[in-house]
């Protein structure tokens, strides 16, 4: 009898109805006590285009388990305790997401729990075997907001330098200052919903699903997955570019309406079609002349033999104990009131003073009310914004201060360093500033300081993040305090503040770091009844 025959003669096991009974119970507790972080989840699919891809990944990631079934059943099933102990730190790190209000933890606790079911229902050998349809999942649990909005300013810039870049060839005079491309009789801006991320992730989703189906060298299926974040770019940057084209001919409705949809859709399609066609190219340069069929294997399984004999598998304990732990942690959760953070007393910036005096002069200000619009996209609960002036002084500063009740949610103050670029202005210099004489969280002040340029115009730009009782100046820093508070202390509250002066032409960058330095040593006592330690 050789190989194959045995091959096909081997027992066939299958989860008998204890095990199934333990796979539903397992799922609809962790569904039950991660409900919060999978209701806001889906919220995200069917909210933007940037995750709308997530709800077919659970049925592609079915279709790959079920066309290896056969390997599977006859391999045999042998839960682990690994999966156990992953269940017990998904657990863990759901309950300190919970006590932070913090969705991405609580999604990524989900993941994890999902991963510990897996491997406690089916073992070791299974699970490595598995392993591509498992990271597939990972695509569907959103990246943290404040790396979404990096990425989506990157992405803004790079594609609006090539899109103008593209323009030009044609002949096209167009100015581009930072995500604003100026064509004269229009300006064409590359919002977020135009930077690419629209495409990326689930380009990059189908970058790995065409990856696992290629039978090709490992190398080159890396690069089938890596090229999707370049052809992402490069086929955003030529629909940016294609747009601008169209508006110099035919004007600005070539930007708006169905038309601009539908110029989206065919480019993510023409972007499926170029990695496909990369998949051939790397065939044919490597000598190999296998027919498409070959080329990819989504096949179904092979039919199973009569003559093979199927057998249960015993019940996995590690799922035994998996699903118990879920089910007692679910009915904790079910029981226990849901943790809101304590937002502290504080005087609303509708009072902020328009006169302020310091060691360097008195200011005088006039507060002006934000766009409705930018209220709502920068999701704030308070701010000022403010334009001062000391007398006798040419300079300037404009003030500008967002609160926050929570930002435990996603609803965060925006780097600067993230929407400065946006407006067209290059960061020169990034370094950090002590102001003397200035005590702010405990200890001296120490801030950002960003010199920023603009053709022949340049500012600088103080701020430093506010946060019950800490000055921040890290953005990775400030999300780590923010993860200990809500949990120690039920707080998640805090503050951007961001001061801007211009360089004068005939004036020197000492001269107006001297103003910003003066005008923060006036405006600093009057924060703590605003920003609450």
């Amino acid at each position: 009898m050789n190989s194959a025959q045995a091959n096909n003669n081997a027992p066939i096991y299958h989860f008998p109805w204890p095990t199934w009974c333990l796979i539903f119970a397992g799922l609809g507790a962790a569904a039950l006590g991660f409900h919060s972080g999978l209701g806001k989840m889906f919220e995200i699919w069917t909210g933007g285009e940037e995750y709308s891809h997530a709800v077919l990944v659970p049925f592609i990631v079915g279709f790959l388990v079920w066309q290896r079934k056969d390997e599977f059943q006859r391999t045999g099933f042998d839960g682990a305790w690994a999966g156990f102990a992953l269940v017990c730190v998904g657990v863990a790190l759901q309950i300190a997401g919970r006590l932070a209000t913090l969705f991405v933890v609580q999604q990524y606790a989900l993941l994890i729990v999902v991963y510990g079911l897996v491997l406690a229902l089916v073992g070791l050998r299974i699970a490595r075997r598995l392993a591509m349809p498992l990271l597939l999942l990972l695509s569907m649990v959103p990246l943290p907001e404040f790396l979404m909005r990096s990425f989506s300013t990157e992405l803004q810039l790079i594609s609006s330098q090539i899109g103008v870049g593209f323009m030009r060839l044609f002949g096209i005079t167009v100015l581009l200052q930072g995500n604003v491309i100026d064509l004269g009789s229009y300006k064409l801006e590359v919002a977020a919903a135009c930077s690419g991320l629209r495409y990326l992730f689930p380009l990059m989703t189908i970058g790995l699903i065409v990856a696992y189906f290629f039978r090709a060298p490992l190398w080159q299926r890396a690069f089938i997955f890596l090229s999707s974040i370049l052809v992402t770019i490069l086929m955003n940057s030529f629909r940016i570019g294609m747009i601008g084209i169209m508006v110099d001919r035919w004007g600005g409705s070539m930007a708006e309406g169905f038309l601009h949809d539908f110029e989206g859709w065919a480019v993510f399609m023409a972007s499926i079609g170029v990695l496909l066609l990369e998949t051939r190219l790397l065939t044919l340069l490597s000598g190999d002349r296998r027919p498409w069929r070959e080329v990819f294997s989504v096949e179904p399984p092979p039919r199973q033999t009569r003559s093979s004999a199927r057998r249960a598998s015993p019940v996995s304990v590690p799922l035994v104990a998996s699903t118990a732990v879920l089910a007692l942690f679910t009915l904790g959760v079910t029981l226990l009131p849901e943790r809101t953070p304590v937002i502290p007393a504080r005087s609303a910036f509708a009072s902020f003073p328009t006169e302020l005096s310091g060691p360097a002069g008195t200011w005088t200000g006039r507060l002006r009310p934000l766009e409705q619009v930018y209220v709502n996209a920068l999701k704030l609960d308070d701010y000022v914004v403010a334009d001062y002036q000391r007398e006798g002084s040419p300079i300037p500063v404009n003030f500008y201060v967002a609160w926050y009740n929570s930002q435990a949610t996603g609803e965060s103050a925006h780097s600067p360093r993230s929407c400065i670029p946006g407006g067209g202005w290059l960061i020169v210099d990034l370094s950090q500033k002590q102001i003397d004489g200035v005590q702010l969280g405990g200890g001296p002040l120490r801030l950002n300081r960003v010199l920023i340029q603009n053709g022949v115009q340049r500012n600088l730009v103080y701020y430093w993040f506010q946060q019950r009782g800490r000055v921040i100046t890290n953005e990775y820093l400030l999300k780590w305090f923010l993860l200990r508070d809500s949990i120690v202390r039920n707080r998640a509250d805090g503050a951007l503040v961001r001061l801007v002066a211009p360089i004068r032409a005939e004036g020197t960058e000492a001269e107006t770091d001297r103003e910003l330095a003066g005008f923060v040593g006036a405006v600093a006592p009057s924060l703590g009844a605003y920003i609450p330690d």
